[in-house]
């Protein structure tokens, strides 16, 4: 008999009522797994690519997250390394590199919602080295243009584009930054649905007599005839203290928000948005919004006081409204090592050090395209975690038509009570119970959770070297 229950919750809203089904797969054992991938194959079943080390496996579950199938895939033999599988509108594509004889090869494969090979290519022969490059991998916002990047020496960058559509490669480009170091210029690498790359750099983030802050962004593509273009967005003397970028490709603007500092980068003072047309960027829109007392004081939980701005603040995510504005989501966390003077855990190596995790508040403030605010809402939560890299704090966002759900562990322990906070587009919003895991043995990670409809998220559950598929639909 397949493990299978379900629970159905309704809130006792006089406005409105809801329920939730939670349907559970059966445990899997993935004590030798290098990683897994859920995978939304818009037929109604839900895939988990599997890589093993040498073994590549796809898992099929149906609608009550019974195993329906499952199929070993193949790729070439010479000890493949996954670098992206990338879900594309059911289909889905695995991105790969390999070494044959003396030279590594990068790799794409298609598959269909059945897991059968549709398509192969191979991007590019790097040709031969002693270290294979450590690649990186950004999707567009329509899922089929990928950007597959490495950097040698510090700052020789090496790009390719292409269409994971039309299995083409759409350009490839080299080039050599001056004056660059990567942990303190770069910020972010993105590519439009034109598989067109943006490449953000963060330069004169210091506070000095002779430095003034800004954002260069690089871009190059079919759009600019594969040559390098360059344009600077100065941050008119505000401090960086955490941004996120994203391509808005219903408007065709580079789109940045984040949280700034004035005399340090030891605290957030408050919050800003750009939007700039890569046609036009010295028409850039930008507005900077310091953090008021009030908002301030119920983050901390403290009393209204002299503003002291966020120590521990980072953005997780923008999510862009249709009209150019954004919802900037941030949130309170960090990370406190314990030294070994305080105290320490045992292992064969002795003792070592003690990381605890704090991920708390989260807030949404959204912005109208002018940089006007629209509304800004606090939602509060508490976790606690202790060496477990945070894989079960945080949360997820699923997005509808007409609200946001916020979805997290109320507390990151084995019994545990799952929250939502429901966030209309006027800023309204309400905080429900999701699901108990009292005796169901289950760990959730929602950071890792997939939306597969609209009233529909999985999210994967890691306990003692089993994972369980947890659907919830609405």
């Amino acid at each position: 008999m397949k493990n299978i229950w379900f629970i159905i919750f309704l809130l006792s809203s006089p406005c409105w009522m809801q329920a939730q089904t939670v349907t559970v797969s059966e445990s899997l054992q993935i004590r030798d797994d290098v990683s897994y991938d859920i995978i939304n194959d818009q037929r109604g079943n839900v895939l988990l690519f599997r890589d093993q080390g040498t073994k590549f496996e796809v898992q099929a579950f149906d609608n009550l997250m019974q195993m329906a199938w499952e199929k070993e895939i193949e790729l070439d033999k010479k000890r493949p390394e996954i670098l992206k599988v990338a879900p594309m509108g059911g289909d889905f594509a695995v991105l790969y590199q390999f070494r044959q004889k003396f030279d590594i090869l990068l790799k794409i494969h298609r598959y269909n919602p059945g897991a059968n090979l549709v398509d192969s290519v191979t991007i590019k022969n790097i040709g031969s080295k002693f270290y294979a490059p450590k690649f990186d991998v950004v999707i567009s916002e329509d899922k089929k243009a990928a950007l597959i990047w490495f950097v040698e020496q510090g700052n020789n960058f090496t790009v390719f584009s292409f269409h994971m559509g039309r299995m083409k490669l759409l350009w490839e480009k080299s080039f050599v930054l001056d004056d660059f170091l990567m942990q303190r210029d770069f910020e972010q690498m993105l590519v439009d649905n034109e598989g067109n790359m943006y490449m953000i750099l963060n330069k004169e983030n210091r506070k000095s007599r002779n430095s003034e802050p800004f954002f260069e962004i690089l871009k190059c593509g079919t759009a600019t005839g594969e040559d390098i273009q360059r344009f600077i967005c100065p941050m008119d003397g505000h401090l960086i203290y955490d941004a996120h970028f994203s391509f808005d490709n219903l408007n065709n603007h580079l789109i940045a928000g984040g949280f700034y500092s004035i005399d340090n980068l030891i605290k957030a003072e408050g919050y800003f948005y750009m939007r700039i047309s890569p046609d036009n960027p010295s028409g850039a829109v930008k507005a900077f919004h310091p953090f008021d007392d009030e908002f301030v004081a119920v983050l901390l939980e403290k009393e209204r006081a002299k503003n002291k701005g966020l120590p521990e603040v980072s953005v997780q995510e923008l999510v862009l409204r249709t009209d150019g504005g954004i919802i900037l989501i941030g949130e309170l966390n960090k990370a406190f090592q314990r030294g070994m003077a305080v105290g320490g855990a045992y292992s064969r190596t002795g003792l070592r050090p003690i990381i605890d995790y704090y991920y708390d508040d989260v807030f949404l403030i959204s912005i109208h395209p002018t940089g006007e605010v629209h509304w800004k809402v606090i939602l509060h939560k508490k976790q606690y975690s202790q060496d477990d890299e945070a894989a079960y704090s945080s949360y997820f966002l699923a997005k509808t038509p007409t609200a946001l759900r916020v979805i997290f562990n109320d507390e990151i322990k084995s019994e545990n009570t799952v929250s939502e906070y429901v966030i209309t587009g006027s800023g309204d919003f309400d905080r429900n119970a999701v699901l108990n895991t009292e005796r169901k043995e289950l760990s959730l990670r929602f950071r890792e959770a997939v939306q597969t409809a609209a009233n529909q998220i999985v999210v994967p559950s890691e306990r003692r070297n089993k994972l369980k598929l947890v659907k919830i639909t609405y």
